[in-house]
């Protein structure tokens, strides 16, 4: 499987863009649980370090919880990759973060995989329930 291709209708090896032929993700820039949170709580506007992790905090806390489910040292390294990978800009003192058009163009794109997963997984809801 070394080195085969993921070919998708018309025969077009558009995965090779995508993924290596080890089967990761290229570049990494989607890996780890935070990256979308952090570009959809960027997606307004440019915030400050301690006011991005509070709103990636709010926005996934379960429901009872008393922590934040997003540790300091977590949200650090996924705010450098995203630096590292054009999709956000940080800028000077106090430390704040704000999309690029790149981190822009990737979160529009990931938009309808994420509707998906919420669609999908209140289906799984109601069959638990």
């Amino acid at each position: 499987m070394r080195g085969s291709k993921i070919v998708l209708a018309g025969g077009y090896g558009w995965g090779e863009h995508l993924v290596s032929a080890e089967g990761e993700l290229r570049g990494h820039v989607l890996r780890g649980k935070w990256v979308i949170s952090v570009l959809a709580a960027l997606a307004l506007g440019k915030l400050p370090y301690t006011e991005l992790l509070a709103t990636v905090n709010t926005a996934e806390r379960r429901p009872g919880s008393r922590h934040d489910p997003l540790s300091d040292r977590v949200f650090t390294d996924t705010l450098e990759r995203g630096v590292k990978h054009g999709l956000m800009t940080k800028h000077g003192d106090p430390q704040s973060y704000e999309l690029t058009p790149k981190g822009r163009a990737l979160l529009r794109a990931v938009r309808p995989l994420v509707g998906w997963a919420q669609d999908h997984d209140s289906d799984n809801a109601v069959r638990a329930g």
